[in-house]
Formats: structure tokens, sequence, C-alpha cells
């Protein structure tokens, strides 16, 4: 394998089938992407159907024959670590399968790593409406640009859609399963646990995410409804690791690149992912996340105190009434 270069982007994903609207929206991605030009390299990951004609409409390299868990998913250690081992450039970013972008991307990726050596770049997404295929070559993009100002609405910073590093420079993932809940808030913390800037950068990188249903779920459920984000959070070392974009120590805008004070997500939320950071998931992050949440520790005070199976069974059958991410009831 030739070494790699270091004046481009190796973009990855692991779509879903390439079936209805899905298929439409997912394949707007890849010819977003392709658009960027030379600098760009596409990595389509999986044996979904149509993954590998839809990879050979925009030149992308297919890799099949992913690893997967009990309930058929994909796992995502899998998908990050063939990526890197194939990748042709040594920045390499990985986007769920519905996310277009635009020609704001590789200017704001080449003035991160002009700065740091090793970083995580995250940001805040744009959800849009898209039916149709875009015609990528006849004006397309500038007519998305002109329906996003109009009917554009900016997402929750509660995760993120893209992940830019320098490969081999970021900690290994646990075997999440991809496409469900947890996992990409457990990159913000893995990040800065490393000791990794984490890079907002939803000032200056456009992506758009494109509307759709949950049919390829399991009974067309929303996806942190289901088992596999419940374990996606286990995984990660549990609420603790649950890290948002105002987690995030740096910010991009047009104008500059600067360091986010520990209060810029608010004191508390700032001194709290801060000590969690610092000491990892295990004890000492739990009992921080119940110093900082008197009502959740006083629910947990409670479970210990009754200390019987039937109990802990209640509080269990509770806290899967929320969504694992963000603690709202489903």
């Amino acid at each position: 394998m030739s070494p790699p270069m270091n004046d481009g982007v190796t973009l990855f994903t692991a779509p879903k089938p390439f079936v209805g609207h899905i298929g439409v929206i997912q394949r707007n991605a890849l010819r977003s992407w392709a658009a960027l030009g030379p600098r760009v390299e596409i990595l389509v990951l999986g044996d979904e159907q149509g993954a590998e004609a839809a990879s050979d409409e925009v030149g992308a390299a297919h890799l099949g024959g992913l690893a997967r868990n009990e309930h058929g998913t994909p796992l995502l250690n899998d998908i990050f670590a063939r990526a890197a081992e194939a990748a042709r450039f040594d920045r390499i970013a990985y986007l769920n399968a519905d996310i277009i972008l635009i020609d704001d991307f590789l200017p704001a990726v080449d003035r991160v790593a002009a700065v740091f050596p090793s970083y995580l770049i995250v940001g805040q997404r744009w959800d849009l409406a898209v039916e149709e295929l875009i015609d990528v070559e006849n004006g397309g993009l500038q007519d998305l640009r002109t329906q996003l100002e109009r009917e554009g609405r900016r997402h929750p910073p509660a995760g993120s859609d893209y992940f830019v590093y320098p490969r081999h420079r970021f900690p290994p993932l646990p075997a999440f399963a991809v496409g469900r809940a947890g996992w990409d808030n457990w990159m913000i913390y893995a990040a800065r646990h490393a000791g990794l800037p984490v890079v907002d950068a939803s000032a200056a990188i456009t992506v758009i995410h494109q509307d759709h249903d949950y049919a390829h779920l399991p009974g067309g459920q929303i996806h942190y409804r289901l088992p596999e984000s419940e374990h996606n959070v286990e995984l990660g070392g549990g609420r603790e690791t649950i890290f948002t974009l105002r987690d995030a120590t740096w910010r991009l805008t047009s104008e500059n690149l600067h360091k986010l004070g520990i209060a810029q997500s608010g004191v508390f939320r700032g001194l709290e992912a801060a000590l969690i950071s610092r000491w990892g998931s295990g004890r000492l992050a739990r009992l921080t996340r119940l110093s900082f949440h008197p009502i959740e520790t006083l629910k947990y005070v409670r479970a210990r105190l009754k200390g019987n199976s039937g109990s802990a069974g209640r509080e269990k059958s509770s806290a899967n009434t929320a969504d694992p991410v963000s603690g709202r009831p489903k």
C-alpha cells in the first residue's frame, strides 16, 4: 500500500439499503461528496442492497464483508478500522450516508489541520426535506442552497453526523452498532479523554441532513428507542460519556479558530465534562454525574435503599422509557 497523502480527505460511510426514498437521499449524499473534486476519496462500506452500484456511479471504492452483531447490524469498530487501513489520505472522515456536503468542507478541514497535528472536527447539521435526486452537474447544489436558506431547520446540538480526524490517531471504538444512538456522543467524550482538541465547526461547515422516516429500522421505530441504542450507551461507559457539541473545546468560524472556556456550556456542565474527561468512564465518572444531577442522585439512592429485584426491575423499566442520549421520554 502506498503511503497516505495529506492534502485531501477520505470520506467513508456505511449506508442503508439503496431502496425507495432512502436510496434517493443516499445517492444525493454521495454525489455531493464526489462534487468536491479530486481531493476527496470516497469509501462505501457494507453489503447493503445497491451499495456497490451506487459506489460505481460516483467512482467510490466499495468494501464489503463487515462484522455484524447478533441483530445483523454492522459494527462501527470494524467500519472505522477498515476505512483507516484502506484510506488513501491521512485525513479521514466518517459521515452518515444521508448527509450532503458543499464547498466549505475542505477549506474548513484545511484550517484546522494547519493548527493541530491531531484533532476531532464535529458540527451541527441542518435538516431539510429533499425528495428528488439532485442534478449536481447542472446547478443542483446551488438550488439546494437556496432551498436551505428558505426551509432549513437547525438541528439541536445533541450529537454530530460527521467526524473528521487524522487516521490512526483516534482511540479504538467499542463494537457500537451503526445507525443507533449513543456512539456519536461517545466520540466527543473519547477525543476529550485522549486530550485531543474537539473542534465545533458548525459555523464553518454546512452539512445538510435530508429528512427521512425510520421504515428501515425494526418496527419503524426511531433509532434511540431500540435496545441496540441502550447497548451502545453501555459499551461507551454509560450516560457519563454522553457528550454533545456543547462539550467541544474549540470553535471554528469563518473568521477564526478559538479556544472555548470551561463555562461555554454553563459552569456546572463545563466542570462536570472536564472532570469526566480527565478521569474517564467508571466509578469516579458515575459519582461525578450523580454529584451534578441531584434528582438523578435521589432516584439512584432510592433504588439502592429498596435493594430488591422488584424495585430494580421497576427502575430499569422506568429508565427504558427515555431516550438514552437526551433523557427525553420516548
